[in-house]
């Protein structure tokens, strides 16, 4: 039985596990692997990829301390580390790996090579595997379908009210309806993406405020959020908060907002669902592959339709009923965080 699974993850393009403390925003970066492994009694050590520049440094750092199997996140940037590892080790596919690394040629036979030494590859959905078994035919058989499962936690003594004030949206003002896209700063997850037409909103109406929260992981990147929403009203750049108080504010929100370009499964969107809370979500295929339009969420192809979208759920609360009701028994019959506890701890068993 493994010891010492170690994880290297390839932070922040996972949505699993990873070694550097997680701020507030959870959701993203979730440590679902790990706790479902220590909870059968294994012993596991999260290590951020980007600490890492070679294979030889991870073989480094297993061959010092006593590991006995490995768990990568994200098919290049944490897999890539373990080729040729002298301990077995699995996958766990982030969604970037499958649907962008795999259009560049030396990332694609890389990711090949690691799935030919891994013990197993686990994907969020079908498609996702079908995607991967199309490009490595050789894996299909390793590969193994996993939804992500979901566990919510919203603090009972989350203040919302100082939760606005620090962002500087006003508390006492009618018709508040606040939208929260919570995502680390990088620009696949395209957080600028609905600025502008969100800040016209709120110049027509100055109840509707866009709150982005998420870790500063691109530095440059974060420099251009921050120098953009300084100059767009409505739209708040958010400080970070304990994973708790962000379950709280997605439950106190009006909605919660995804835009990413690129997703393999969000577990943002799924923790509003569960939190019963809307989602509107870029149309995507990641997306598209958990929000059925109009029935467990909304899903938009261009910021004006986003504007649109929010305008008929704000007034339309039977609609948001409906859409909430359904998301939550969705969440509830497809994300049981029991079903993947089981799934992964049968998993790790293949790399004794």
């Amino acid at each position: 039985m493994p010891r010492h699974p170690a994880c290297p993850g390839g932070f922040p393009a996972t949505a699993l596990p990873l070694a550097r403390p997680l701020g507030g925003v959870a959701s993203p970066f979730r440590k679902a692997p790990r706790d479902h492994l220590q909870a059968a009694g294994h012993i596991c050590v999260l290590k951020d990829a980007f600490m890492y520049g070679s294979p030889a440094e991870i073989a480094a750092l297993t061959s010092t301390d006593e590991f006995d199997a490995a768990l990568a996140i994200h098919l290049y940037k944490g897999g890539r580390l373990l080729q040729g590892s002298s301990i077995p080790f699995g996958i766990i596919f982030g969604g970037t790996d499958v649907n962008e690394d795999v259009r560049c040629e030396e990332k694609h036979r890389v990711m090949g090579a690691v799935l030919g030494e891994a013990r197993f590859a686990v994907a969020f959905t079908k498609k996702m595997k079908d995607l991967a078994a199309a490009e490595w035919p050789h894996a299909r058989e390793k590969i193994y379908v996993q939804a992500q499962g979901i566990k919510t936690t919203p603090r009972e003594t989350f203040d919302w009210h100082r939760f606005l004030h620090s962002a500087d949206i006003p508390t006492d003002a009618g018709g508040l309806h606040v939208f929260l896209l919570v995502c680390g700063l990088r620009r696949v997850k395209d957080p600028l993406y609905l600025v502008d037409a969100f800040s016209d909103w709120h110049r027509k109406d100055p109840g509707v405020h866009l709150g982005i929260i998420g870790p500063a992981v691109d530095p440059l990147f974060t420099s251009e959020v921050q120098e953009k929403v300084k100059r767009s009203p409505g739209v708040h750049l958010l400080q970070e908060v304990p994973q708790e108080d962000l379950h709280a504010a997605m439950k106190r929100c009006f909605a919660v907002v995804n835009s990413s370009i690129s997703e393999g499964m969000s577990a943002v969107i799924l923790e509003a669902m569960d939190l019963d809370v809307p989602v509107l979500a870029r149309n995507i295929p990641g997306n598209a592959a958990i929000i059925r339009h109009k029935e467990t969420g909304l899903l938009f192809s261009d910021p004006q339709e986003f504007v649109l979208l929010s305008r008929s759920l704000m007034n339309d609360p039977i609609m948001e009923t409906e859409i909430v009701t359904r998301a939550k028994d969705y969440v509830k019959k497809h994300h049981s965080w029991e079903s993947e506890r089981k799934a992964y701890q049968n998993l790790v068993l293949r790399l004794q």
